[in-house]
């Protein structure tokens, strides 16, 4: 606790009225990669509390939509439309799909973390499964050369995951941004250009 309230980063969203620290992570990546552009369609997926959605939806406009999703509850908020639920459970993904409008996927962004419970080997085992569920998202909606941005855990599994974003994918590139604690094992894999399948 005495971290996160005495962490620069959370003290600078506070300051700028972003919703959480996970702000200045894809921002980074963002001005790195170009990943945003105006009329874009996005989809937020682990969106709660909503910084990526905040900063997202200022940089694709005009013309740009985000749909969010998030087993939590989020604050509305202009230009996104949020679902609540599990999205691997099939009326949610279809509440999803239904918020689409039949709009093709230019970008897939995903934050989502399991609930951590201490144990290494348990929860990088979660992480990495949330982003084989992100990258089967990916495959089914994402247009042909859409990105996709999620986050993993270096450990267990993690070649694998790289080797099946690959073949989908014509880049790879992984980003650790300055937002992300030292101490954390998390790292985001940059997508590029979805293969026609």
């Amino acid at each position: 606790m005495h971290e996160h309230v005495n962490d620069p980063y959370v003290q600078r969203a506070k300051k700028e009225g972003w919703r959480s620290r996970a702000v200045f992570k894809l921002s980074e990546i963002d001005e790195k990669d170009r990943l945003l552009r105006p009329g874009m369609m996005v989809v937020d997926l682990g969106a709660t509390p909503g910084s990526w959605c905040q900063y997202a939806v200022r940089r694709i406009q005009p013309g740009g939509r985000i749909v969010a999703l998030d087993l939590l509850d989020m604050e509305p908020m202009a230009g996104v439309d949020f679902v609540q639920g599990d999205f691997r459970q099939e009326d949610v993904l279809g509440r999803l799909e239904e918020a689409l409008g039949g709009r093709p996927v230019d970008l897939v962004l995903s934050d989502m973390a399991p609930n951590m419970s201490g144990v290494a080997v348990a929860d990088n085992a979660r992480v990495i499964h949330l982003a084989e569920l992100t990258l089967d998202f990916a495959r089914s909606h994402l247009k042909p050369g859409g990105d996709m941005l999620v986050k993993v855990f270096q450990g267990a599994g993690f070649m694998e995951l790289r080797q099946a974003v690959k073949s989908l994918f014509e880049t790879l590139q992984v980003r650790k941004p300055a937002a992300s604690r030292d101490r954390s094992a998390e790292t985001y894999l940059l997508a590029r250009k979805k293969r026609e399948i």
